[in-house]
């Protein structure tokens, strides 16, 4: 009997794991439903929050784009139009959508009129809309996202060099019997023996333009004019009007005939190489270079005694308004006065140094990265006339807007992001 007994428990020993399994079944079957209901949900919440993230990356770029079009001056002066829902804004409406990947973009880009308080900064808003093209019928977090971006854009402003009889980088020299009505300032020394009515500052801290920023405002002025073929320009004693003009290469200005004529720009001349006018130049008589507001600039980068990127020679009489500006040195021994109490004249090397040798009295400002240097002269002058309202052709950070010079720096000042 206790034989059969043993063999019967022996036979009933899987009995515990059976009902194990059986419970385990139980509670798989009740949980399993709800679980893939969860798995799907969250597939479909991954779906939705990466659609969600690509329209983000999209909307993003679109911002990236609209500043860099800012930033490049791509955007037409001419595209912009007064905003009609927003007073002293202007806006602009790309001319089509973006797509990035699966996503259309909206970017409309909106720019504030210019208040005299920014300096030379100006306010840009950017609202950037990306769409996913095809929601494929599944959950969606938003069908849309916006970034909605301030942004603070700086441009090359010289408004402050100009408000200087004298200013330099470095340093300036003032020779005895020179006389200075204006301030004088630098980013270093100054060394004085003239005589100075106005205040002078030693290691200002100047924000200097580079050569590659102004020469592209002003080569901007004459991109679609044919190269000048010619290495000089000779009026011959008649009276000529000359610009916009671009040269490759060096150019001489001269008057071959005893009859003094004057020349006049209408137009920027950009000259690549070095430029002399009435300087050391054979069979040269005087003449008159009227400026008329506008601008002769060199981009050449020659430097030293002789060998300056720009020369002018006394012959060579300067009148109106306007600016000389060289990325070399700049030597200028005008005859008699350079502009008149009305006028306002530039003479700037933006890199390198700028020699004065005057006859009389130059109105406006003298500049020199490296250094100015004002010689001794008959009648030697320096008086510094307000650059206001004189029509100048430069940059003036924003207070042209439509014809805004190369930006210097960018910021943003926030950053929203709206799913809708």
């Amino acid at each position: 009997m206790k034989t059969f007994m043993k063999g019967t428990i022996r036979d009933e020993k899987g009995a515990g794991v059976l009902a194990l399994v059986l419970v385990l079944l139980v509670v798989g079957g009740l949980i399993l439903t709800p679980l893939l209901g969860l798995m799907s949900t969250g597939l479909l919440a991954g779906q939705a929050y990466e659609r969600h993230t690509h329209r983000l990356y999209a909307a993003d770029a679109g911002v990236e784009d609209a500043i860099w079009r800012i930033k490049y001056g791509v955007i037409p002066p001419g595209s912009w139009i007064v905003s009609a829902d927003r007073p002293g804004w202007q806006v602009y409406d790309y001319p089509g959508l973006l797509t990035v990947g699966d996503k259309s973009v909206d970017v409309v880009v909106y720019r504030k009129d210019w208040d005299p308080t920014c300096g030379e900064n100006l306010t840009y808003e950017i609202v950037s809309t990306a769409v996913t093209n095809d929601e494929g019928g599944t959950a969606a977090i938003g069908s849309s996202t916006i970034i909605d971006a301030y942004l603070v854009v700086s441009y090359v402003d010289l408004s402050n060099l100009l408000n200087n009889a004298i200013v330099s980088d470095t340093f300036i020299g003032i020779k005895n019997g020179v006389y200075v009505t204006g301030n004088v300032t630098s980013g270093g020394t100054v060394d004085n023996k003239g005589t100075v009515n106005g205040t002078i500052t030693q290691y200002a801290d100047l924000d200097w333009p580079t050569a590659d920023d102004l020469s592209a405002w002003y080569l901007e002025n004459v991109k679609n004019e044919t190269a000048y073929d010619s290495d000089t320009i000779d009026i011959a004693g008649v009276d000529t009007t000359e610009g916009p003009l671009y040269r490759d290469g060096t150019l001489t200005i001269k008057n071959s005939n005893s009859v003094n004529a004057t020349l006049k720009l209408t137009g920027t001349l950009y000259i690549t190489g070095d430029t002399k006018i009435c300087y050391n130049t054979p069979n040269n008589n005087e003449m008159v270079l009227d400026l008329n507001g506008q601008t002769i600039f060199v981009a050449s980068n020659s430097t030293g005694s002789g060998k300056e990127a720009l020369q002018i020679g006394d012959k060579c009489t300067i009148v109106g308004s306007g600016c000389i500006i060289a990325v070399g040195d700049v030597y200028l021994a005008p005859k008699g006065d350079v502009g008149s109490p009305n006028d306002f004249v530039l003479i700037m090397s933006v890199e390198g140094t700028t020699t004065l040798r005057p006859s009389g009295t130059s109105y406006g400002c003298i500049a020199g990265d490296l250094s100015v240097d004002v010689q001794s002269g008959k009648n030697a002058a320096i008086t510094h006339t307000a650059p206001e309202g004189k029509a100048l052709n430069i940059p003036w950070g924003a207070v042209d807007i439509d014809k805004l010079p190369p930006v210097t720096g960018t910021r943003i000042e926030s950053w929203e992001i709206n799913p809708q």
